[in-house]
């Protein structure tokens, strides 16, 4: 990435695919298929589903069943989307590193799969920072 450049969807992709391949057991194994998706702003038809009205407050979404129920016939992969755009707008707002929040990004659109409590998303958080 050249100096001063904007990170690009490429960049952001690999960011969050280091953070998957550091998720510990039981997560690795339930999350090696996610399918990982990197846009620029989420679809109008998404927003609209989510009755949000700004794509900038939308930074990562997790659609698919949840791992604790069993897949269907004709059941669409699991996926991570992540929204390019509004994530470098938090970034350059916050104190955080732009790792960092993509990890965050990453571990609460993960802790969607799984259920997980604010405390266990915080939890796994601290392990991939470790």
């Amino acid at each position: 990435m050249p100096i001063g450049a904007a990170p690009s969807l490429d960049d952001m992709e690999t960011l969050a695919r280091d953070a998957l391949t550091r998720l510990p057991e039981p997560f690795a194994t339930y999350l090696k298929d996610v399918v990982l998706i990197v846009e620029d702003f989420p679809s109008e038809e998404m927003l609209d589903q989510l009755g949000i009205e700004d794509a900038f407050e939308l930074t990562g979404l997790y659609t698919g069943r949840p791992a604790e129920l069993e897949a269907m016939t004709g059941d669409l992969p699991p996926m991570i989307h992540l929204f390019r755009r509004p994530i470098l707008d938090e970034w350059a707002d916050g104190g955080v590193t732009l790792e960092d929040l993509v990890v965050h990004i990453v571990i609460h659109e993960t802790g969607h799969h799984f259920g997980l409590s604010d405390d266990d998303m915080e939890w796994l958080e601290e392990q991939l920072k470790s």
